[in-house]
């Protein structure tokens, strides 16, 4: 599939999301004038092979198939290297459990217009959380607090993983040397992004807790933030 240079794409990891893949592609696609990439990490309930059927009915959908479970961050670098290869001037990304507001798209899209970093915000003003307990909250806001004091950015939702990037962004970051795997991963891209002088802008979402599947995070995941974010503040990189 060869893009138009003014198309944009969204990027959906997945693994075990069979639950909710059949749903969110044809939502996405209705919401916005974008392509769609799924990027499998060989789910064994088989997600990849939902996806791919998807993607031999419609030519706005495509499949990346990956070998093993890699973590989130080696999902996204592999998507955003194809991306700019294919030549997209906008690439978003976002989870495939419904979490993020697919309403939201266009305004993701709109505001990249003038802005180079479009972050979709829970904890700017009018953004919130839905269905998520107490300590789900107070770590996510706590984490993007820390990791905001460390790196000293103006970002009030470092952790958010629903963005849009102008391509001359991602060409401007060394992916091969972007290391964090988790969730650190986001924090670790916007925190590049910001070292190099590319304007970021937060808009406010409601983000929901996923009703089908199960969260990945873990234990190691909120570890691997915690080490890594002094990493990036004495990072050259």
């Amino acid at each position: 599939m060869t893009p138009s240079r003014q198309r944009a794409v969204v990027l959906i990891p997945t693994y075990n999301e069979r639950e909710n893949i059949e749903a969110l592609v044809p939502a996405v696609l209705e919401a916005a004038p974008v392509d769609v990439w799924i990027i499998d990490d060989s789910s064994p309930d088989g997600t990849g092979a939902l996806a791919q059927r998807m993607a031999d009915e419609n030519q706005r959908v495509q499949v990346i198939h990956r070998p093993q479970k890699a973590g989130l961050g080696q999902a996204y670098l592999d998507g955003f290297q194809r991306a700019l290869d294919a030549g997209y001037e906008r690439i978003l990304q976002m989870d495939a459990d419904f979490s993020h507001p697919i309403e939201e798209l266009p305004t993701l899209l709109r505001l990249s217009e003038d802005s180079d970093v479009v972050l979709g915000s829970r904890w700017t003003p009018g953004g919130g959380t839905q269905n998520w307990p107490l300590r789900r909250q107070i770590l996510s806001m706590g984490g993007s607090l820390y990791a905001r004091l460390w790196l000293n950015v103006p970002v009030r939702d470092l952790t958010g993983g629903f963005k849009c990037f102008r391509r001359e962004v991602l060409e401007a970051i060394d992916l091969s040397s972007v290391h964090s795997t988790g969730y650190c991963f986001q924090v670790e891209v916007t925190y590049r992004a910001f070292k190099r002088g590319f304007s970021i802008r937060e808009t406010p979402i409601v983000f929901v807790e996923r009703e089908e599947g199960t969260s990945k995070m873990s234990r190691g995941i909120v570890l691997e933030a915690i080490l890594n974010v002094p990493r990036l503040r004495f990072s050259r990189n």
